[in-house]
């Protein structure tokens, strides 16, 4: 039997999910992470980035393999100037097959008619600026892939390579990786830094909502700061998640 730390964690299963496990994921010793971006199982593929501070590595990374993916970023609306720049210089430079998702104005004109919805709640915020945007984008496809990994955060601890997020997949290539890894491959491949990383800016989502993080904090710490019980922004549903609405017409 395996020992605890090689034990996937519990989640949605299913056959597919089973199989592709098995094959590319057996345990933490045998990961074939190529394999697996590459099995044709995972069907109609999608990237979504934030275009945060370590983003870069996994477009690299996915993008050697795949270089025609659809790489879907969230255009809130209230994201850092420097942020829209950073999209739009990886985009170039990785030749990105670049896809801007923007949330329903008659629904950000009636529930934010003044731009305060993050102050009085966050959670509908996200929800109207990320999670309805990407949810309808992501209808399309059958998989999609994020950058999540294991040392950012309590939350993710025992984050998987791959699981059910609705009913997609959903791939996280990095989630094994540690601070370290990122800090090589950016170096390995010359790859450009978020410009607020300097800046102590270590997560790094809209503008309204992200501080810099402190010596000590966890890196995820400067993200909803002033709610302390929100940590995600909505878009990640879990192995039972639905998710249905009526569309504005």
């Amino acid at each position: 039997m395996s020992s605890p730390m090689t034990n996937w964690p519990a989640g949605g299963a299913d056959p597919l999910l089973d199989a592709l496990q098995a094959d590319h994921l057996p345990d933490l010793g045998h990961v074939d992470m190529a394999g697996l971006l590459c099995d044709p199982r995972l069907g109609r593929m999608a990237l979504v980035s934030s275009f945060g501070a370590e983003s870069a590595a996994l477009l690299h990374y996915v993008t050697r393999v795949h270089p025609d993916i659809p790489v879907l970023f969230i255009e809130t609306g209230c994201h850092f100037s420097e942020t829209l720049a950073y999209r739009d210089l990886l985009a170039g430079l990785l030749g990105l097959n670049l896809v801007n998702l923007r949330p329903v104005p008659g629904l950000i004109a009636q529930e934010d008619p003044d731009g305060t919805l993050h102050a009085r709640d966050p959670n509908m915020c996200c929800m109207l600026r990320k999670t309805f945007p990407l949810a309808d984008a992501l209808e399309g496809f059958d998989t999609w892939i994020s950058g999540r990994k294991r040392y950012q955060g309590q939350t993710r601890a025992a984050l998987p390579a791959i699981e059910r997020d609705g009913s997609h997949l959903k791939v996280n290539p990095l989630a094994f990786w540690d601070q370290a890894d990122v800090e090589a491959y950016f170096a390995a491949h010359d790859l450009p830094r978020h410009p607020l990383v300097d800046r102590g800016y270590a997560s790094i989502g809209c503008a309204p909502c992200t501080r810099p993080v402190r010596a000590g904090e966890d890196l995820r710490a400067g993200r909803w700061a002033d709610n302390p019980d929100k940590t995600e922004c909505g878009i990640h549903l879990g192995p039972d998640g639905r998710f249905a609405r009526r569309r504005p017409h």
